[in-house]
């Protein structure tokens, strides 16, 4: 009976050794990773004495592992970080082998390392529970190609030795078989002109003919294509960038690079070697080149930027050599930022040298008067909202930063010893104390940009540590309104705001953070009722937008001209409809009350999260409940989100945890009522990054809004001093959506994005 079972057993050890060897045959034989991953890896599930498996491939560009798989006739991809957080991320980054009893054990994986930690998501979604993990590199010539994770020991309480070494002989033949893979793959990138000629843009003859005319006339492909064969410059840029696999970055007439980044390096060298530093990210420096794969020159680059994050970009030669032209000053105005901060930095050596401290350098000096107006005009050219002024003392440079779509954005840096002429220069031009510099001051600069634009900027000093002093500037560019049906509203609260509007009095209100366009959205409003039969009385601090038709006046509170002191003027002055900048007291939002009772459509603006929270904060000042309820026509609560790029966006099929997340955003119960399902046809936007939006993925802005309209039951709730949830949900029933539900029906629409909704609507 023994000699019965150890033949059984030999019979089953022979047809397991032929079924890994016909394995091993399938592995090498597979012409692509994709069908190891879908094919090859449910087969290598049998030869093991577990439930489940992920086999894992590296990509080095991204530093993560990813995993292919099918699912209702669709290929989806996993992805994940290598990094010591998760045992397949630490498998890749340390080469070990991990073997656990339960994944669930903190104890025993704290043990193999302590920022380990096991990501339950997956089981939460099968249903299943992981317990045992066995995870091994998948290794050739000591290099990390990949990873293999068993799952689930069907017999005994964990992975063997004898477990090991069958899955230690896998790897080894997986191994070999991604090295091959990767060569193939290398081979199979072809050309850096393929892509043009898959677009069908055009064909490899007319790519060879480029080629032959770039020899002759001692030129490169790339201009040969765009100036002969019309090739787009950003279909030839996608082009270089999958060849090259790096960024692809076009020249920018308002991206200097910036003269810290260039004072070690000559610029004959950077010409020679066709080569520049164009900008920081983070405390990474982004190097633009022609060829990233020229291994002297980029050999180079690292020696030359040694402790330097370096982070390459490929570009065409004409724009390299640009982008160096701007570095030097050449071809432009005499004013080009470049220019000034090498003029600057020249004149600071000397200043060392000299052994002055830099006090003594004048604000009235031309270089400085320059370099206060290029910031200017280079921020009001980047779409700038605001400009930060930041010294760190004589020492080090001068951080300048720009708010651009609501994100601070690194411009320039200039030289310590000039923090101060510099801040003094932009407050004379403000008329404020070069003296005090011990209080803030606030004051405004009037601007004239050199093709004739007036533009205001609000000027705000602080002094900060060490004896600095902080200018900050908001960008008040004078516009036209914009036209009521272009917001972006939804129908309803279009339908609404346009009603509210047309009535002959009572009270509407814009409210929202500072910065959150509730000046512009009011102009819009006007804009829609500015009619010769209506007379219309605006008070402003400051005049941002201008109509005609409308009679604006700017307060001034330093002398006594308030906004409340203003609309007791306008009373005066037959008015049909108020605009009252702000209510920013009692005095101001009674008066507005007392006006609109009287006959009059009253328009303003208050700084408060939502609609409801408005009324609230409006009786908590001691207005009468019921005279508000009667004034009040409408409240409406707007933000300011980020816009997806539109020449950049894409549609991506989310994962489940980002549809439930939305879902849980909105609110389950709403939700339900707009019947999306999460399905293979579900997508959601982003935008991949690209030249026009600074590989932010982001460009411009859009407002969501919460309009509460003050209808009967409203007005009730209102004159009883109800609870906010009271009135919230009495005005949803009545069809408000908040502004996180208005953010999510856009992103929806591909407008914006959840996280930038989350950023601005979700507490």
């Amino acid at each position: 009976m023994a000699g019965q079972e150890s033949v059984l057993a030999l019979q089953e050890k022979l047809a397991n050794e032929q079924r890994l060897v016909q394995l091993i045959d399938r592995i090498h034989s597979a012409k692509t990773l994709d069908t190891i991953f879908i094919e090859v890896q449910g087969e290598l599930l049998s030869s093991f004495d577990a439930e489940r498996m992920t086999l894992y491939a590296i990509d080095h560009d991204k530093k993560e592992i990813y995993s292919k798989f099918l699912a209702l006739d669709a290929v989806r991809e996993i992805r994940v970080p290598i990094s010591a957080k998760s045992v397949s991320g630490f498998v890749a980054l340390s080469k070990q082998t991990v073997n656990i009893a339960d994944a669930y054990d903190a104890a025993e994986l704290k043990k193999i390392s302590p920022e380990l930690t096991f990501d339950s998501s997956w089981d939460k979604r099968t249903g299943i529970r992981t317990t045992q993990i066995l995870c091994m590199p998948i290794l050739h010539d000591g290099k990390v190609l990949g990873v293999m994770q068993i799952l689930n020991k069907k017999r005994g309480p964990r992975f063997t030795k004898d477990d090991e070494l069958s899955v230690a002989r896998i790897a080894k033949t997986l191994g070999i078989a991604f090295n091959n893979q990767a060569q193939m793959g290398a081979q199979r990138r072809g050309g850096k002109f393929d892509y043009v000629v898959a677009q069908g843009l055009v064909t490899q003859d007319e790519v060879n003919q480029a080629v032959g005319i770039a020899r002759q006339k001692n030129l490169d492909v790339e201009t040969v294509l765009l100036e002969q064969f019309k090739v787009p410059k950003g279909e030839l840029g996608q082009s270089l960038s999958q060849f090259y696999r790096v960024p692809f970055m076009e020249y920018d007439s308002r991206v200097v690079p910036p003269a810290d980044l260039l004072k070690d390096l000559k610029l004959e060298f950077l010409k020679r070697n066709l080569w520049v530093p164009v900008r920081r990210e983070g405390h990474t420096i982004i190097v633009l080149i022609d060829n990233p794969q020229d291994l002297q020159r980029v050999d180079a680059i690292y020696e030359l930027l040694r402790g330097q994050q370096v982070q390459l970009a490929v570009g065409l030669r004409k724009d390299v050599a640009m982008f160096l032209a701007a570095a030097g000053g050449e071809a432009q105005s005499k004013d080009s930022i470049g220019n000034i901060i090498t003029a600057l930095g020249e004149e600071s050596t000397l200043e060392k040298e000299t052994d002055v401290s830099g006090s003594d350098i004048d604000e009235n000096d031309s270089a400085v008067i320059r370099l206060a107006n290029q910031i200017i005009i280079d921020a009001y050219k980047a779409r700038a909202s605001d400009i930060h002024v930041e010294p760190y003392g004589p020492q080090k440079d001068t951080m300048i930063r720009l708010r651009i779509d609501g994100h601070c954005r690194e411009y320039q840096r200039i030289p310590g010893a000039y923090r101060r002429a510099l801040a003094a220069r932009l407050k004379i031009m403000a008329q404020l104390d070069i003296a005090e510099r011990r209080k803030p001051q606030d004051g405004k600069i009037k601007f004239r940009l050199p093709d004739g634009r007036d533009i205001e900027l609000r000027v705000a000093t602080v002094p900060t540590q060490g004896g600095n002093e902080d200018v900050v500037m908001r960008i008040l560019a004078a516009s036209e309104p914009i036209p009521v049906d272009k917001l972006g509203m939804l129908d309803r609260n279009l339908r609404e705001i346009k009603n509210a509007a047309d009535k002959p009095y009572g009270l509407i209100l814009c409210v929202g953070p500072t910065g959150s366009g509730k000046t512009t959205t009011l102009h819009s409003v006007l804009g829609y009722i500015n009619k010769p039969e209506r007379k219309i009385w605006t008070a402003e601090d400051p005049v941002e937008i201008t109509q005609y038709g409308l009679r604006q006046v700017q307060v001034h509170p330093k002398i006594g001209f308030t906004f409340a002191n203003a609309m007791r003027s306008f009373l005066r002055a037959d008015p049909d409809v108020i605009m009252v900048g702000e209510m920013r007291d009692e005095e101001t939002a009674a008066t507005g009350i007392e006006a609109s009772l009287t006959g009059h459509l009253v328009f303003s603006t208050l700084h408060t999260n939502s609609s409801v929270e408005t009324v609230i904060r409006l009786l908590d000042m001691g207005l009468d409940p019921f005279n508000f309820a009667d004034a009040l026509l409408a409240v409406l609560a707007q933000r300011l989100v980020r816009r997806v790029c539109v020449d950049c966006k894409e549609d991506y099929h989310p994962e489940k945890d980002e549809f439930e997340e939305l879902a849980h955003a909105f609110g389950e119960a709403d939700f339900k009522k707009l019947a999306i399902k999460y399905d293979d046809d579900f997508i959601l936007y982003r935008g991949k990054g690209c030249q026009a939006c600074n590989n932010s993925g982001y460009r411009g802005r859009a407002a969501i809004h919460e309009l509460l309209v003050a209808s009967d039951p409203m007005k009730k709730l209102i004159q009883t001093k109800a609870r906010v949830a009271d009135m919230v949900k009495v005005a949803k029933e009545e069809g408000m959506t908040t502004l996180v539900q208005d953010g999510i029906l856009k992103a929806l629409d591909g407008l914006t994005d959840l996280k930038q909704v989350k950023a601005v609507a979700i507490k």
